[in-house]
């Protein structure tokens, strides 16, 4: 492992990348909302829970609606060099209704099969590593992966096409910025565990024009101020050295850490000393989520909320006049559904959403529809969220109790799934998605309209993006 790491180092060091080619009257801006971990079912319940009926999100009206496939190249956690362990994805074994006895080990305890369907969905799931690299990239491979195939070389991701085709980079996440899907689009690593390595990548290669989300080492995960936080704790931010110099202002950042310092970069009123800036919310782990308790309530007063930070993204972004490209994650939907807390996840989720329409808001004040794209995902399933009686009837929708209840469920795992999960695309070139995707009837035990019977790969998001801004991928010397 370790002579893998060396060798993504010399890689980067002396890889020698053609510029790509920027075509005419494409998208000058893209955003792509993830939350991760989010099964079609979790979106579903914080809907409910919202407004009691479905259909009332910014998403909704959106001009694309559609699934995406998530499926990693292979399950290993490093790369094989081979063939071998290939995961193939058959969209119509997930419908099968097949009863079996099978047992599901979880973390939290064992789930019952009851379904062969949903022994499929829960097999040869993808973790956020690969998922992130197969969105960012464009290229499927092996769990754990930091765009890094797995035949052992560097992957170029889309946020280096974005600021080489004169665009700035922006990356926003309600958990660490070193945490998968965050590092998905601004690092490179043999493993997404290597936090210190992608920590000083993000915060020394200066790519981003802005970078917001936790891993602040000086806050424990409750908001609290550490006095002397273990070495550990800079970890997410690539050590105590990288922590020092950032805060010492000797890298290309401007830092800011507290939530009035946030809001006022959404509301315009922060004064800006450079041109790039690298915010770390004061807690090392989420926004919210990780706070004492399992419910709602007793918010961290020190952390700003996700539409908050995205305001604060695209302020800084929309001062360059090529356009961006900004990628901002609902992390901690998936920390939720690991623990089957349906509370939290409802909480994250409507947070992410109400991210999705501050994104909305920006584009019909500062944009337009015809230069600007708005892609909204998740990187997978978590949790195989259903109905109350889905241990008898497959796929059983969640059970509507109305605005402000907690609708019924059943969780069927306490970890990822490769169910196909809500896709949707509104502006300049979302038609790129339908026009690449495939028909599969079983999505109607969604209950979604005919048109919306449709999937994609995840690696289609990566060619979506990249054909709606009119640059063409391009292969190293």
């Amino acid at each position: 492992m370790k002579s893998l790491k060396l060798a993504a180092l010399a890689l980067l060091a002396s890889s020698a990348l053609v510029a790509p080619a920027l075509a005419q009257d494409h998208a000058k801006n893209i955003i792509v909302l993830i939350t991760d971990g989010a099964g079609p079912e979790s979106w579903n319940a914080a809907s409910y829970y919202r407004h009691g009926a479905l259909g009332h999100e910014a998403y909704d009206g959106f001009d694309l609606k559609a699934y995406m496939a998530t499926h990693p190249l292979n399950t290993s956690s490093e790369p094989t060099f081979s063939d071998e362990g290939s995961v193939t994805f058959d969209p119509t074994e997930l419908w099968t209704d097949t009863a079996v006895d099978t047992v599901y080990e979880g973390a939290l305890g064992n789930y019952a099969g009851y379904f062969s369907g949903y022994d499929y969905a829960r097999a040869d799931y993808t973790d956020s590593a690969a998922a992130a690299t197969a969105l960012a990239s464009g290229q499927k491979t092996y769990n754990n992966s930091i765009n890094w195939s797995n035949n052992g070389e560097s992957l170029r991701h889309i946020g280096e096409y974005a600021v080489e085709s004169g665009r700035a980079l922006g990356v926003v996440s309600s958990v660490q910025i070193s945490h998968a899907t965050p590092a998905g689009y601004l690092a490179h690593n043999v493993s997404r565990n290597d936090y210190v390595a992608i920590g000083t990548e993000i915060v020394d290669s200066g790519l981003a024009t802005v970078v917001l989300g936790t891993g602040h080492p000086m806050f424990d995960a409750a908001g609290k101020p550490v006095a002397e936080p273990a070495d550990g704790a800079f970890r997410y931010i690539g050590g105590r050295d990288t922590f020092a110099r950032l805060t010492a202002g000797e890298t290309d950042y401007q830092f800011i850490e507290t939530r009035e310092d946030f809001e006022a970069l959404a509301n315009g009123t922060f004064e800006m000393t450079g041109d790039k800036i690298l915010g770390l919310v004061q807690n090392n782990a989420t926004l919210q989520f990780n706070r004492p308790g399992v419910g709602f309530g007793d918010l961290l007063e020190n952390s700003p909320s996700l539409p908050t930070l995205t305001a604060a993204a695209l302020n800084v972004l929309a001062k360059d006049e090529d356009g961006f490209f900004l990628m901002v994650e609902g992390g901690a939907v998936d920390w939720a559904a690991h623990a089957n807390n349906l509370p939290r996840l409802i909480e994250e989720q409507i947070d992410f959403n109400m991210a999705i329409e501050t994104a909305v808001k920006w584009v019909e004040a500062n944009s337009n529809w015809d230069e600007t794209l708005i892609i909204v995902t998740t990187d997978h399933g978590n949790g195989l969220l259903a109905g109350p009686q889905s241990d008898t009837i497959a796929y059983q929708p969640i059970v509507n109790q109305g605005q402000g209840a907690m609708p019924l469920v059943r969780w069927h795992s306490d970890t990822h799934t490769r169910e196909l999960v809500p896709l949707f695309a509104h502006g300049a070139g979302s038609e790129y998605f339908r026009t690449n995707a495939a028909a599969e009837a079983g999505l109607a035990r969604y209950g979604v309209d005919e048109a919306a019977q449709i999937w994609v790969d995840n690696t289609d998001i990566f060619h979506g993006a990249m054909a709606a801004m009119g640059i063409e991928e391009v292969a190293a010397n």
